[in-house]
């Protein structure tokens, strides 16, 4: 029997880790991802596992590093302004090919800007915010199960392709409360970190296998460049995610992600049922992105509608997969019909922009 909780999305993150077998977590305190921090202070003492509240978030990202070339499972977590302060640790972890999650809790921007709810984060995890060029897997959940669900298939993927995986939620999914169910899901056994994590001193002969392009080591630049290409692309063919909904007959269809997805499925729920030929695509990895299902609606379908709790950065990827073969319209903070202060998107709000396009 299936253990319940009415729990927070933000230790529904905890749980999902626990899950996973996750048994180090160092993280920094900011608003609304607190909960994660107090969560694993708690809980990972009772499981044997280590927990550091740290200086700082750029203390947090260097010592999630050396426990990732331990090759133990382990994670980071912050918000925004806090997220940004690791990104010179996440391009060096995805360089030096070492598996780990981190999760952002995103907040208001730019800059400091505020604990309201918003998106505004969507481009800084799905271009590589450091430098380099480099991708991170992006799973963006929608609720309380989901979230917990992901961080057991983000700790999967970062060992299947030695790479980190990002969790985005917002305020909204990591501070509401839902239903959660408790179950360990199976993704097989756990591949053989052997021949690359650090144990202890003598080990190894290659005591430079996880700076990049040493002499000797990982060969030249350009076959370095070739070898995370061929993994990026493979990333891209096989970890597409998506939720669709009567994408074939549709005269127009919303697009959303996360929190925002959630009044969007609503608006196209109401659409249907009012005779309307709505139809409804939620990204579930930001990257790699679901190109091909929104260009293949592209072709019969005369309208797109971005929903998105920001000014329009998830716009950019749908209008590159149109392709100019259908109008794309946002529906994001600045849009006219939003009545609240806070920028939250509400379903009726969508659902009148639907109406009015169609």
């Amino acid at each position: 029997m299936l253990e319940k909780r009415l729990i927070n999305g933000n230790e529904a993150l905890g749980y999902g880790a626990l899950y996973a077998d996750c048994r180090c977590y160092f993280g920094y305190p900011i608003t609304p991802q607190n909960e994660v921090v107090e969560f694993f202070a708690r809980e990972l003492p009772k499981v044997g596992g280590v927990f550091v509240q740290t200086e700082s978030e750029v203390s947090s990202i260097n010592m999630l590093y050396g426990a990732a070339a331990t090759g133990v499972r382990a994670m980071t977590s912050s918000s925004s302004t806090g997220f940004s302060l690791m990104q010179e640790g996440i391009s060096t972890l995805a360089a030096s090919e070492l598996p780990c999650v981190i999760a952002d809790v995103q907040r208001g921007g730019p800059g400091g800007g505020n604990t309201q709810t918003s998106q505004m984060d969507y481009m800084q995890v799905t271009r590589g915010g450091g430098n380099g060029g480099y991708h991170n897997i992006v799973l963006s959940p929608a609720s309380v199960q989901e979230t917990f669900e992901l961080v057991q298939l983000a700790f999967c993927l970062a060992d299947k392709y030695r790479h980190p995986v990002i969790i985005l939620t917002d305020a909204i999914i990591g501070q509401m409360q839902e239903g959660l169910e408790l179950h360990r899901l199976d993704f097989g056994p756990l591949p053989d970190k052997k021949s690359w994590a650090l144990t202890t001193v003598g080990d190894h002969d290659d005591p430079g296998r996880f700076i990049q392009n040493a002499p000797g080591i990982l060969g030249s630049y350009r076959d370095y460049m070739i070898r995370i290409t061929k993994k990026y692309q493979e990333m891209t063919e096989k970890e597409v995610r998506y939720q669709a909904g009567h994408t074939e007959d549709a005269d127009l269809i919303v697009v959303s992600f996360g929190s925002s997805a959630r009044s969007s499925l609503w608006a196209y729920h109401q659409a249907r049922k009012e005779g309307l030929r709505v139809g409804f695509i939620r990204p579930i990895t930001l990257w790699p992105f679901p190109t091909q299902i929104i260009r293949a609606a592209a072709q019969h379908t005369k309208k797109f509608v971005v929903v998105e709790d920001n000014l329009g950065q998830m716009l950019r990827d749908v209008q590159a997969a149109v392709q100019d073969k259908a109008e794309v319209h946002l529906v994001g903070i600045a849009h006219r019909h939003l009545v609240t202060s806070s920028g939250m998107i509400f379903p009726k709000t969508v659902l009148q922009e639907v109406k009015r396009l169609i």
